[in-house]
């Protein structure tokens, strides 16, 4: 199995069905975005849905765990990255990860990161082929994904973040 696959026109309605999900269940949310390449028309991803919601404040996000759990999500903490309260669910018929959350606290600076981010993508057809060909070649490299994955495309997004941010509202 191929680590990238095309766009799927399905991804922002499942995308909207699993956010109200969040909004349904999960109290002392602000709001929950797509976020991700998934978000993105056009461009080819790893077929996970990655989502951003975002908390009121910390007593909120940290209360939210055991709602997040009940509704099929494995709780894995900060995983890595500050501030974060990071989620996946796994689809218990295939085993395959079907969602990521990436949570965090109303005014955390990774909010306008992965905002900008995204919105770059989508506002610039150029951008978006350059980001998919650097996906297309690290998934080629590094076809089991994982960390390696992650690191090939690390230089490209982080320079693409920093001029995103410098230009998002």
């Amino acid at each position: 199995m191929s680590l990238l696959v095309p766009y799927d026109g399905t991804w922002p309605t499942q995308a909207n069905d699993e956010m109200q999900r969040w909004h349904d269940t999960v109290k002392g949310l602000i709001t929950v975005h797509h976020i991700g390449s998934t978000s993105v028309h056009g461009l080819p991803a790893k077929p996970i849905l990655d989502l951003l919601p975002v908390f009121t404040d910390e007593a909120a996000a940290d209360a939210s765990r055991g709602a997040i759990e009940e509704m099929g999500y494995e709780w894995m903490g900060a995983f890595g990255l500050d501030g974060r309260r990071y989620c996946r669910r796994i689809d218990p018929a295939t085993g395959e990860r079907r969602v990521h959350a990436h949570a965090y606290v109303q005014g955390h600076a990774d909010i306008r990161r992965h905002l900008a981010f995204r919105d770059a993508l989508r506002a610039n057809a150029s951008l978006r082929a350059a980001y998919a060909s650097v996906k297309g070649a690290c998934a080629a490299r590094h076809p089991d994904g994982g960390a390696e994955y992650g690191t090939c495309k690390s230089t490209w997004i982080a320079k693409t973040e920093a001029r995103a941010l410098e230009r998002y509202l």
